[in-house]
C-alpha cells in the first residue's frame, strides 16, 4: 500500500469536517422537522414527550448515515480525481499525445 501525500490527508481532513456538519444540520433539521409539532401545537404532554423523543431518535440516525454516507463515497471518489502514471516514450511508436 502506497503511503498518502499530504494533499491527500488533507483532502481526507476536509472531507471528515463536512461529514460531520453536514451531519450535524441534517441532524438538527430531522429533529427540528419531527419536534416542530410539539412546540407549535397544542398537545397532551405524552404526545410532546413522544415527539421530543422521536425527534431526538431520527436526529441521531439521520446524522449517522449522513456521516457513513459522506465517507463512504469520498474514497472513490479520491481516486477518480487521481491522475494515471505516467508512460514513458517508446522510440519507434506513437506517443499517446500526437
Amino acid at each position: 500500500m502506497s503511503r498518502r501525500t499530504q494533499a491527500e490527508r488533507d483532502a481526507m481532513t476536509v472531507e471528515i469536517g463536512y461529514a460531520l456538519f453536514s451531519g450535524v444540520m441534517v441532524a438538527a433539521a430531522t429533529s427540528a422537522g419531527v419536534s416542530l409539532p410539539a412546540l407549535l401545537l397544542p398537545l397532551p404532554d405524552g404526545a410532546e414527550h413522544v415527539l421530543f423523543r422521536a425527534g431526538a431518535a431520527l436526529g441521531a440516525l439521520a446524522f449517522a448515515l449522513r456521516v457513513v454516507h459522506v465517507l463512504w463515497r469520498f474514497p472513490r471518489a479520491a481516486e477518480e480525481r487521481r491522475l494515471p502514471p505516467v508512460q514513458p516514450s517508446q522510440p519507434g511508436r506513437t506517443s499517446p499525445d500526437s
